[in-house]
């Protein structure tokens, strides 16, 4: 009994302080005094809960509740720690280049089999295609099964300055575009995405964090090392083995000051918007919300009883970055557990290395729901009765434009910006979304990651290469 009282008294305390939240939300009768203590002695309890139990995922996971109530009770302090979880997302960011280049350029180099490059890349492409499509038609579904956007007041939408559609467009771009009619735009944005693909510069596109560019240039210097004869190649392989090897022991360093970096984050968010922000479009939130987990139980989970995935231990290889990703709402940050805790699973590097890196730009699942949800949801808020063909060609419309969209800053703000413009809804009505819009961002962003956490055991499934012994005795840290 003794040894279970780690357990037994957050349990204890969580269940008291819930009973009294409940009480203050219904009948309003608790002091705010009472409830502030228990909520801070639960905490308490909780970290004495995490020493016991001696896991990173814990503290991380704890630190997300510490932020928030951190946050709730003194939101000027929790502002002010914002630093802390930009430093910790720059040390991670200062991993995504090297560590992809290493790992991608061995993956190929290291085993010469170029065939394989081009299997993976057509069969990752066809699943990221298929799982964004399904993931858009569920958003349209669930927007117009709740309806979450008919009745709003416009006169009460706040005036939020929204970033230019044209802030996804080059200055060059834009004097093209200016130059050619209206009706050929798609095939110039369509052109120009592939286009931007290739890097002009490899030290720039690290610099600036173009996953896909990183990707691109490491596949090509990898197929041209794998041609070149043994003798000259070997030291320039064993140097990027190295390399990646270096990364990831790098990556476990900077991870312990992980806590520290979500819970700023997570204090942050609640500390500049409040938790009465939830009271504000709750009905898009649980919308979205729900959408996300119809795509998790109705998709994703189909997938992984289907190529026989071990749950339970794919759920404890995902808590840990899935966690970093929610509360820091970047999947980059997340980035380097996620290649670490695959490869643990046992989806070969580089595998890994090729599919985790382009599904960042092809097989945001998460980020292309809400595109659709969101584009209806102002249609309906204006006030705007379209029909299902102009609904199906907004998500066409969006089955192109979302791809990519992760190099770009506030991306799928500036891609429901421009979805809007083109079909003729109401900028302004964007405006709404804005305020629970970091909320709506930790689901997605999450929802993102587990996508491609389980894209990669596809594709090693596919390939016939997933070590499903590992997969099963796998243990998180």
């Amino acid at each position: 009994m003794k040894s279970k009282l780690h357990v037994l008294i957050p349990v204890l305390l969580i269940t008291i302080t819930a009973i009294l939240v409940g009480l203050e939300f219904i009948f309003g009768i608790i002091p705010e005094d009472l409830l502030f203590g228990a909520r801070w002695i639960t905490l308490l309890s909780l970290v004495y809960y995490c020493i016991k139990k001696r896991s990173l995922t814990t503290w991380i996971l704890f630190s997300i509740v510490l932020g928030a109530v951190l946050g709730y009770d003194y939101p000027a302090i929790a502002r002010s720690l914002h630093p802390l979880s930009q430093g910790f997302i720059r040390l991670v960011k200062t991993i995504v280049g090297p560590i992809l280049f290493a790992t991608l350029v061995y993956g190929i180099a290291g085993h010469s089999d170029l065939r394989q490059v081009g299997r993976m890349a057509w069969k990752s492409l066809l699943y990221f295609y298929t799982a964004t499509t399904i993931a858009l038609f569920i958003g349209l579904f669930a927007i117009n099964v709740t309806q979450a956007g008919k009745g709003i007041d416009i006169s009460k939408v706040p005036n939020t300055e929204l970033p230019d559609k044209s802030s996804a467009v080059s200055a060059s771009d834009a004097a093209e575009l200016s130059n050619l009619p209206e009706n050929v735009h798609w095939i110039f944005k369509t052109t120009a995405f592939f286009r931007d693909v290739f890097p002009e510069n490899i030290i720039k596109s690290i610099h600036e964090n173009k996953v896909l560019q990183i990707v691109v240039f490491a596949v090509v210097f990898g197929i041209g090392l794998a041609l070149v004869e043994e003798k000259k190649r070997k030291p320039l392989v064993d140097l990027m083995e190295s390399l990646a090897e270096t990364m990831f022991k790098y990556t476990n360093i900077i991870m312990y000051f992980a806590p520290i970096g979500v819970g700023s984050a997570m204090a942050y968010t609640v500390g500049h918007m409040g938790i009465d922000i939830l009271k504000n479009l709750i009905m898009l939130l649980l919308t979205l919300y729900g959408a996300l987990t119809l795509f998790l139980l109705g998709v994703l989970l189909p997938i992984a009883l289907y190529m026989k995935v071990p749950i339970k231990n794919f759920i404890s290889a995902l808590k840990e970055p899935v966690s970093i990703a929610f509360a820091t709402t970047s999947s980059d940050a997340a980035l380097p557990k996620v290649m670490t805790n695959m490869e643990d699973f046992g989806v070969p590097r580089r595998i890994v290395s090729f599919v985790v890196p382009t599904g960042y730009s092809f097989n945001l699942d998460g980020t292309t729901l809400y595109l659709s949800l969101a584009s209806i949801f102002v249609a309906q808020a204006a006030g705007m009765d379209l029909s299902i063909g102009q609904q199906l060609l907004i998500c066409l419309t969006l089955m192109i434009t979302s791809k990519g969209v992760a190099a770009v800053p506030r991306a799928s703000l500036i891609i429901l910006i421009a979805t809007a413009d083109q079909f003729g809804l109401p900028l302004f009505v964007i405006a709404a979304i804005l305020g629970i819009d970091e909320l709506m961002d930790m689901a997605r962003t999450s929802v993102n990651v587990i996508g491609n956490c389980l894209a990669s055991v596809v594709v090693a499934k596919w390939e016939g290469e997933f070590d499903q012994e590992k997969a099963l005795n796998y243990k998180a840290d």
